[in-house]
């Protein structure tokens, strides 16, 4: 270890003996210009690994990404999902041309690292995952969907809290630019109601919106904001149509679609006009809110509003399961 990194972590180690994670001083890694922070990758079973991994070691990385490095991987994801394990290997190929080291186990991969992007596919095994970055104090970045149940999401964010490591979990659909303008610029006024959409491709082993249906859904969070009170689902082979009443009495929909073209968008409905929210704009927005969050250790979403959302998909899994019955998110979030 040479002796600007040992500096570093020397100084973490003073700090994190009167301070939680979430407080340490990571933007401290901008004045060691031969040092990038060290970023390691859990899952090499979803294209997001190599999309991120590009971003970060490219040779000419745009600013808001400077100062990175993707240097080490664990492939292993799902085991059991075939369209996510057959990619393993070809995604191998693409991160090692980066220079990405691969790794035997996240422990030897964890040791290599300064921060986490914890990506596998496959919901299931990432409470035990999530665990293993806990314990080894790494602010990490955990991919939709969080887990394969709001129990082991509401687990995995309580118990990065009990530890002071930093977390943060979005789509990259949050950062749609009109979704954005109108939930922090005000670019419709005050927000009456949302009306979003996106594929929702069923997986058996998760909750049927969280493989895929999430993206639409967190268009929608974007828009409205946590406070939704009770939820009603629709469904059929080819759609879903989800209806959330928000405590202040607004209504915000979801329609996920297995059917069609499949695109992303919806239609915000504000007291100054309506906005239609545009079509996905690719990782870099989202890799730019990870790179000021392992900067910072602050989560640019709350817990509270990640935690909402499976609350909010998981409570539509229950009205399905209760024929379109209404189902209020606080029997799910206990």
């Amino acid at each position: 270890m040479d002796i600007k990194r040992r500096s570093f972590l020397n100084k973490i180690s003073a700090i994190g003996a009167t301070a939680s994670l979430s407080s340490l001083p990571f933007s401290l890694f901008a004045n060691e210009k031969a040092e990038p922070i060290r970023i390691g990758i859990i899952g090499l079973d979803t294209s997001h690994s190599p999309a991120f991994t590009k971003l970060f070691n490219t040779e000419s990385p745009k600013p808001e990404l400077a100062g990175f490095r993707v240097v080490a991987a664990f492939p292993h994801g799902s085991q059991t999902i075939k369209s996510s394990y057959e990619r393993i290997p070809g995604y191998i190929d693409q991160v090692k041309g980066l220079g990405v080291e691969i790794c035997e186990s996240i422990e030897s991969m964890l040791d290599k690292v300064d921060v986490v992007l914890l990506e596998t596919n496959d919901g299931n095994p990432r409470l035990e995952q999530a665990r293993m970055v806990i314990e080894a104090k790494k602010p990490f970045f955990i991919d939709k969907p969080v887990a394969a149940s709001f129990r082991d999401t509401q687990t995995i964010f309580q118990e990065a809290k009990t530890a002071g490591v930093p977390i943060f979990s979005a789509s990259s659909l949050r950062y749609v630019s009109n979704a954005q303008a109108v939930r922090h610029e005000g670019k419709i006024g005050e927000v009456l109601g949302c009306d979003a959409f996106s594929p929702a491709v069923l997986e058996p082993s998760h909750p049927d919106l969280f493989w895929y249906g999430i993206h639409g859904v967190e268009i929608l969070y974007t828009v409205m904001g946590p406070g939704c009170e009770t939820v009603t689902r629709q469904s059929t082979g080819d759609a879903d149509l989800v209806v959330g009443k928000w405590k202040d009495g607004r209504i915000g929909t979801f329609r996920g679609m297995r059917s069609g073209k499949h695109e992303y968008g919806g239609t915000a409905f504000g007291s100054e006009g309506n906005l239609v929210l545009g079509n996905y704009e690719g990782y870099e927005p989202l890799a730019a809110k990870i790179a000021e969050f392992f900067k910072t250790g602050k989560s640019p979403v709350s817990d509270q509003e990640t935690l909402e959302i499976y609350a909010f998909m998981e409570a539509a899994d229950e009205s399905k399961r209760r024929g379109g019955a209404s189902v209020a998110l606080s029997e799910i979030i206990g």
